[in-house]
């Protein structure tokens, strides 16, 4: 199984062809859109890997924007005891979702291909489920 290791939003992260995952938000990305890593500290398999210094030049991931939103709110509360001061703060970090589609090695190859996602109604999965 092919991976690579891309930087974005500041981070590092260790992605696989068919993964969803969590980032920072991308500035002005529209869901359902194409998205190109092309910061790719490196990539491989079980047998090999190819390691950039810092980057690979000429490899890149590219993934499909699922939606932009806001992660659940962290409660951030200081007091000071005896002091009659206290303040409560809230924060909503925002988060991008992406699935990884194609993994490209530094001369163009495809390393790894995501299988390709069917669209089924819940009528058809039931109707499905009934016959079997």
């Amino acid at each position: 199984m092919s991976y690579a290791v891309i930087k974005t939003g500041g981070k590092q992260y260790k992605v696989k062809s068919g993964e969803i995952l969590k980032i920072e938000k991308l500035p002005d990305s529209k869901a359902e859109t194409k998205i190109e890593f092309n910061e790719i500290l490196a990539y491989g398999d079980d047998k090999s890997i190819e390691i950039g210094a810092p980057n690979v030049k000429g490899a890149k991931v590219e993934a499909n924007l699922i939606k932009n939103s806001k992660n659940r709110t962290i409660l951030i509360f200081k007091k000071r005891r005896r002091q009659n001061s206290r303040r409560k703060n809230g924060h909503r970090q925002e988060y991008s979702m992406i699935r990884i589609n194609k993994i490209f090695s530094k001369d163009g190859k495809v390393l790894s291909e995501a299988e390709k996602i069917s669209k089924t109604s819940k009528k058809e999965e039931v109707k499905e489920a009934v016959i079997k």
